[in-house]
């Protein structure tokens, strides 16, 4: 008979200790999902990424078959979901919207934030992004945007300029448009679009900036004029209009995005399944014909390109915070 050694028992005992516990792992990923699903959204609703989680999930609810229940839990730049996230390690049960304000500004921008925006979540890729557009009253006197930057330079403090609320999309990009085009208005903080789009188109501030798709039904009523766009490549939704690179401001080229994301440890097979399930919705004609009427643009689901994206985006704001003395407030 043939004698095994004392360390070959102890790993052919371990080997079989082992094995249940990895069948049953298998077993559960298998059988996955077995409950309903939790989607955190850190906006309210009727916003972008309240939209996003409703649309996507209606259609990957079917093929999971389990209901996706999108969970609205706003405050704190996002910071509010995005630490419901990270405290939820391990479970498959729960996803967010990831977005510019928890994981790109608030680490930075508030005090405290126990979450690292790029390790500790599982990020599976972008839904889409948003560029802000630089808008002014239709009798403001600038006819495109080098004329307005112009007029920026020209009238400094006296020029004034809304956007969305301190640490936004809008008011970062907005700083960062100033400092490349060597300007300085009186930069004036609203609580929302509503009530920056009523001055502007009232006339009692001239110029804005602010997302595109809060705007874009008032640019084609023609009751504010697009002047030029924040991201990379002109929009679909305004092809006419220049972008900030072309109007020779491209470090302030920007945008407010829209992730997805679970809490980190999520079991490989269930990462691929959710990517595979993402993409078959965001392909859907419904889908697409949805995001390109809000302007959303940019789809991206592929993991490793978004988790590095996460990380670049906490170190660009952080320098633009930084530099310009940015508080929430």
């Amino acid at each position: 008979m043939t004698r095994l050694s004392r360390r070959a028992l102890a790993l052919a005992g371990a080997a079989a200790l082992a094995t249940p516990a990895l069948a049953t792992r298998a077993l559960a990923q298998a059988n996955w999902p077995e409950r309903p699903i939790r989607w955190v959204v850190p906006f309210p609703p009727a916003g972008t990424a309240d939209i996003l989680a409703r649309l996507l999930g209606e259609h990957v609810s079917r093929s999971l078959g389990q209901p996706i229940a999108p969970e609205n839990r706003a405050g704190a730049g996002g910071t509010l979901a995005a630490n419901i996230l990270f405290q939820g390690r391990g479970d498959t049960h729960l996803v967010m919207v990831s977005n510019f304000a928890p994981h790109g500004v608030s680490p930075t921008l508030f005090p405290g934030v126990a979450y690292d925006a790029q390790r500790d979540f599982t990020h599976l890729g972008l839904l889409g992004a948003l560029p802000m557009v630089l808008a002014a009253h239709p009798s403001f006197p600038a006819a495109d945007a080098a004329a307005l930057l112009a007029a920026g330079r020209q009238q400094g403090a006296s020029l004034t300029m809304g956007y969305g609320g301190n640490g936004t999309a809008s008011h970062l990009i907005g700083l960062s448009l100033h400092r490349a085009a060597g300007m300085s208005p009186t930069f004036v903080p609203y609580r929302g679009s509503g009530a920056l789009l009523n001055d502007v188109m009232a006339g009692t501030v001239p110029v804005m900036i602010d997302t595109l798709s809060a705007a874009i039904g008032h640019i084609r009523a023609g009751r504010i004029k697009a002047l030029a766009v924040s991201g990379p490549a002109r929009s679909p939704a305004l092809p006419d209009t220049p972008t900030f690179n072309e109007i020779g401001v491209g470090e302030a080229t920007g945008m407010n995005w829209f992730g997805f994301c679970t809490p980190t440890g999520l079991p490989e097979p269930i990462a691929a399944r959710w990517v595979s399930e993402l993409r078959t919705a965001l392909a859907l004609p419904a889908v697409t014909e949805r995001l390109a009427s809000l302007g959303v643009e940019g789809t991206n689901m592929d993991p490793a390109y978004m988790t590095e994206f996460v990380g670049t985006e906490v170190a660009r704001w952080r320098e633009v915070i930084r530099a310009n003395n940015v508080t929430v407030g």
